[in-house]
């Protein structure tokens, strides 16, 4: 604790908070997030079928799949932002796959809850045959749980009272 040297010979406790090293800390931080947030927000384009809304809980082990067609009835698959062919896909499937569950210590530490999960977001006008294979790959990866995300219908959010 530093000791203000006064007049008088008091040697006191100095009570002032230096507030420069917090401002440096905080303007490092608003920088990082400054860069952060516009990689996180990045998505790919598509339209959402509206179904009645479902909450469900995503978890940072989920994969992410975008899937749609393009003008030529081509399938277009998406890993979060990169395009992956139905190879890739099953690769990295795989490989994801096993690497949760080499960190959870094997197969047998793991429940059926513990699995990671896959959320398919298909546009609305994508052909089922991109949907079809896609989650035919993602079974024949080892995936037991696939699920859809879509687009609620306006009202359709329904708020529980406790």
């Amino acid at each position: 604790m530093a000791i203000s040297a006064g007049s008088g010979g008091d040697d006191k406790p100095m009570s002032d908070i230096n507030a420069t090293p917090l401002v440096d800390v905080m303007l490092v931080l608003l920088i990082i997030f400054l860069i952060a947030v516009p990689v996180v927000v990045q998505t790919v384009e598509l339209k959402l079928p509206n179904v009645p809304f479902e909450p469900t809980t995503t978890k940072p082990e989920n994969v992410s799949l975008s899937v749609k067609g393009d003008a030529s009835g081509a399938c277009e698959v998406y890993w979060n932002l990169t395009k992956v062919d139905s190879k890739d896909l099953l690769d990295r499937a795989v490989a994801k796959l096993k690497a949760d569950i080499e960190k959870a210590g094997g197969v047998e530490n793991m429940n059926p809850e513990d699995l990671p999960e896959v959320h398919i977001r298909g546009d609305i006008n994508t052909p089922y045959k991109c949907i079809g294979g896609t989650i035919f790959t993602m079974q024949l990866a080892g995936y037991p749980k696939v699920g859809f995300i879509s687009q609620p219908d306006p009202g359709s959010i329904k708020v529980q009272r406790l």
